[in-house]
């Protein structure tokens, strides 16, 4: 469950790469999954599991919950003006992208609907954050290989101001060590409960 490569990861066909080009991509993480048959979709995948990527362990739930406790008194979570310098990344999508989307862009979702979404593919999502810290997007992929699937998660940011970079590198040992560590973990007990033990 690594990080990998942005080679690797710049190297799939996917609609992220030209929509966010401009936008650093932070990091790219992982996890290989069995393949109980050909053919199951990033869409599949989500409604077998009731639209939950994966199930937070308690100590995912209890960092996420201080971040949110931290945002709530210092204001980091407030919406920020969607201004020029800032747009939402919705606004780049083409009408061709719009129509492919099963989900319309701008849906709220997560823990008080603080993510976006800006499309849902069949194998690729793409969730957006604004708020005055970052300008933070979480692209979700499912590619079929030889011997199963891969799921890809990526992350993206740009700054919003002087402190961005400041508050990443603040929480990046968290998100390496503990956050995201356990998000794959959690995808992988996910997709084993609802694509491989699950009765056909």
């Amino acid at each position: 469950m690594p990080q990998i490569s942005e080679m690797e990861f710049l190297r799939l066909p996917l609609r992220a790469h030209q929509l966010l080009a401009g936008v650093p991509l932070h990091d790219v993480w992982a996890v290989d999954l069995p393949g109980p048959r050909t053919g199951i979709t990033l869409d599949q995948f989500l409604r077998a599991a009731n639209e939950q990527l994966f199930t937070p362990s308690p100590l995912v739930q209890g960092f996420v919950a201080l971040r949110l406790f931290l945002g709530r008194i210092f204001g980091w979570d407030r919406p920020r003006t969607l201004v020029q310098s800032a747009p939402t990344f919705a606004d780049r999508l083409t009408d061709a992208d719009r129509a492919r989307s099963l989900i319309p862009a701008g849906v709220r979702e997560g823990r008080d609907g603080l993510f976006r979404v800006i499309y849902q593919f069949e194998n690729e999502k793409l969730v957006e954050l604004i708020n005055r810290t970052v300008h933070a997007a979480a692209l979700s992929a499912l590619v079929e290989t030889a011997s199963g699937y891969r799921f890809y998660f990526a992350v993206y940011v740009r700054n919003v101001g002087w402190w961005t970079p400041l508050y990443i590198a603040a929480i990046d040992p968290f998100r390496k060590l503990i956050i995201y560590p356990g998000l794959m973990r959690g995808v992988r007990a996910n997709w084993d409960r609802a694509m491989v033990t699950r009765k056909p």
